[in-house]
């Protein structure tokens, strides 16, 4: 990365001060966070508030980053993750072992003293003439960019090159499956990103395509932009901490809501546990209960044939969630629409099959080793699970056997394409 003067966008990452654990846009901020502020020449956080930004030196700016690492507790070992532990013996039919973690109210006690601190100390920080001259700005979680005026300084600050990170445009292409006024707000936020960006980032040739073609029929250019796969995370890979279920498991990665096609699976599992009974395969859900998932939530709490069948769960650390992902069967994706899709990379390093629905950006980064199924397919779907459960399956050793060699995005990768862009600048 350049030495050039450089102010990564710090706010959605001190709102997170207050959460347990991350989401995907969160993990972006953090892996870009930590490599903006590690990087040589003069480097700062920036944070937008009611009053106008506030610069941050380097050293505050990695306090704030720390901080909400450690809250995550991204880097406890799955053997000392209590939540996986628990998850563990469920799937294998032994009894739990107490395991030690940390005391939740405690937790949250200690990230909101954090966080008022953090806003403290913010609001004493520089103003934004304190950013020096010809400084690189780097956005990279949408937060705010529905709020234009938020960004009015960089009118006055002309010197400044903005730089944008866009995760996707589903709120615009699928407004069915967000809140409502979702899509307009999104589309404030790239409006924002049409006037202001000299470069943009994207996490798939796909979220590009989309990106620069809303912008030009929304009347703006079409910025430089570079296209970096998300990294996968060191913990996931063949070798580390594993079980051996009681069953064939299927796993399922992503918060609860209906882009995610849940509702297809769960159907199919219904029929599944009405065939095989106690012979029935598992299926596990790692992800929070998100929008508009009441359809699903009411089979996950009212459908009594699925509930031996089907684990819910949550809070999973990084190790926690590798160690799942290496001992199950295979991973499941019938999203109907993603910005990525980094459970199919993350399943296809440690080693597991993955079947995933043929959307674009599937095929962009799993082509040559998924096995792809039209997210309507409920048949196609549950012969899939059915092959895949019997023992030596035939589809579960061509799988496994495409993913030989199989190298994963890494994040020195992304940062290699991302900053060759923003260096052009």
């Amino acid at each position: 990365m350049s030495t050039r003067p450089i102010a990564f966008d710090l706010t959605r990452l001190v709102t997170r001060l207050r959460h347990a654990s991350p989401s995907g846009i969160d993990r972006v901020d953090l892996a870009y966070a930590r490599h903006v502020l590690d990087g040589a020449g003069a480097r700062f956080g920036l944070v937008s508030t009611g009053l106008g930004p506030r610069i941050l030196d380097r050293d505050h700016a990695s306090r704030i980053v720390d901080a909400v690492a450690d809250g995550w507790t991204e880097d406890v070992v799955a053997e000392s993750d209590p939540v996986y532990r628990r998850l563990e013996a469920r799937l294998t039919g032994r009894p739990a072992e107490a395991v030690a973690g940390r005391d939740q109210r405690s937790g949250t006690i200690r990230r909101r003293r954090i966080q008022a601190e953090t806003v403290l100390g913010i609001l004493r920080a520089a103003p934004i003439s304190a950013l020096p001259e010809a400084s690189l700005y780097l956005h990279t979680s949408h937060l705010r960019l529905d709020k234009p005026e938020r960004f009015d300084w960089l009118y006055t600050r002309t010197d400044v090159r903005p730089a944008f990170f866009v995760h996707d445009l589903i709120p615009i292409t699928h407004p069915e499956y967000g809140r409502p006024g979702e899509a307009e707000r999104h589309r404030r936020r790239l409006r924002t990103i049409g006037r202001h960006a000299a470069a943009i980032v994207v996490n798939s040739a796909d979220t590009g395509e989309r990106t620069l073609a809303h912008l030009a029929a929304d009347g703006f250019g079409r910025p430089p932009l570079a296209v970096g796969h998300l990294g996968v995370e060191p913990a996931f890979g063949r070798d580390g901490p594993r079980f051996v279920p009681d069953r064939p498991t299927f796993l399922v990665c992503g918060t609860i809501e209906p882009r995610k096609n849940h509702l297809l699976l769960l159907h199919l599992w219904r029929e599944l546990a009405e065939r095989h009974g106690p012979a029935t395969p598992r299926l596990v859900l790692v992800g929070r209960r998100g929008w508009e998932a009441e359809n699903v939530v009411d089979l996950l709490e009212r459908c009594e044939a699925i509930r031996p069948h089907v684990v819910e769960v949550s809070g999973l650390s990084t190790h926690g969630l590798a160690a799942l992902t290496r001992s199950c069967t295979a991973l499941l994706m019938p999203s109907f629409t993603e910005g990525y899709g980094i459970p199919i990379v993350e399943a296809a390093a440690s080693g597991v099959p993955v079947v995933a629905s043929g959307i674009p950006v599937h095929r962009e980064i799993a082509e040559g080793f998924a096995a792809f199924l039209d997210p309507l397919d409920g048949l196609g779907w549950g012969r899939a699970v059915e092959d895949l459960s019997r023992p030596g399956s035939g589809l579960r050793q061509t799988l496994a056997q495409r993913l030989d060699g199989y190298a994963a995005p890494t994040w020195a990768a992304h940062f290699e394409q991302a900053d060759a862009l923003l260096d052009a600048l």
